[in-house]
């Protein structure tokens, strides 16, 4: 039997009416929308649903949706007539909120708070228009690095270490755009700047991540029943302290991708079920090692095949 890991994305899988096709499970997608709508105060379904688009992109409101749909694609696999070997979970940055729901550590109402917090916290760090985060393609990281390093003045990361040949970096706008030419001089096939406004995982974020963790303290995590690989440091937490402080953590510093899906494939996982809108993670899974399975997971039809898929293991 395959053992399985279960992951979730982050932002930038995001899309208008992402979770509405879901046939008889669509009861619960918006049953647990509506928790969510309860906390913030406006309709999130609305908007996930409706958009604007430019509203749904932006950090504040793509946070708390983005959880929200990788648990009810949790849940809703928990409904369905299957029954997978979880051998341990992930989340790609603001996913690993959603892998700790999802895990037993956290429940839905304080991850809520948690992420619309920790979005107004990012999205107020650092002004609109002057932070900026790209994407670098066909570079080995330390390449990435020493073209981060080239910049002479102002602050640019290395900070989504994603797959091989495939780095995201983060810093002021400015910045930002010197190290892309100095990739390109490298030899980057690709130097691309993402539509966000937010420089996630980077120095810029450390205020925002000192008084998030006030927040995460007051907030009660117990220890996962699955456990959860952590993105700053590809390790899995030993107490509760240790997820506050990792969780602050990983908002300033880099995400450590491939080295967390090593680590799942040291515990013999085999398969990479990802659970919410989009297959970018399921891409990933596949350019960081071929031998390992993808499974995306993010409307009914995907739903049935995984169903397909983890039976015949059986």
């Amino acid at each position: 039997m395959i053992k399985n890991a279960f992951v979730f994305p982050g932002q930038g899988s995001q899309s208008i009416g992402m979770m509405a096709d879901w046939g008889d499970y669509q009861t619960l997608v918006k049953d647990v929308y509506a928790q969510a709508s309860q906390l913030l105060g406006y309709n999130l379904w609305n908007l996930v649903s409706e958009g604007p688009v430019e509203r749904l992109n932006s950090t504040v409101i793509t946070q708390p949706a983005m959880l929200c749909a990788g648990v009810a694609c949790w849940q809703i696999l928990q409904q369905a007539d299957v029954n997978p070997q979880v051998e341990v979970m992930a989340g790609h940055s603001l996913g690993e909120y959603t892998a700790l729901v999802c895990a037993g550590s956290l429940d839905l109402d304080s991850a809520v708070k948690l992420v619309a917090r920790r979005a107004s916290l990012m999205q107020s760090a650092v002004a609109v228009g002057e932070g900026s985060m790209a994407v670098i393609i066909g570079l080995r990281d330390d390449d990435v690095i020493s073209a981060c390093s080239k910049v002479q003045s102002g602050i640019v990361e290395a900070v989504n270490f994603n797959a091989p040949g495939q780095v995201v970096i983060a810093g002021q706008k400015f910045a930002v755009e010197a190290a892309m030419e100095a990739a390109k001089a490298l030899g980057a096939k690709r130097a691309r700047a993402l539509p966000v406004s937010v420089p996630s995982h980077c120095a810029l974020m450390e205020v925002a991540a000192n008084e998030l963790f006030e927040v995460l303290q007051s907030t009660n995590f117990t220890m996962p029943k699955i456990p959860v690989v952590h993105n700053q440091n590809a390790g899995i937490a030993e107490s509760e302290d240790e997820i506050r402080q990792l969780l602050k953590k990983q908002l300033y510093q880099p995400v450590k991708w491939v080295d967390s899906v090593r680590v799942m494939q040291a515990r013999g996982v085999g398969r990479l079920i990802e659970c919410g809108p989009g297959k970018v993670l399921s891409g990933l899974t596949r350019r960081i090692d071929k031998s390992l399975q993808a499974q995306p997971v993010f409307d009914l039809a995907s739903l049935e095949q995984t169903i397909d898929i983890i039976k015949e293991d059986t």
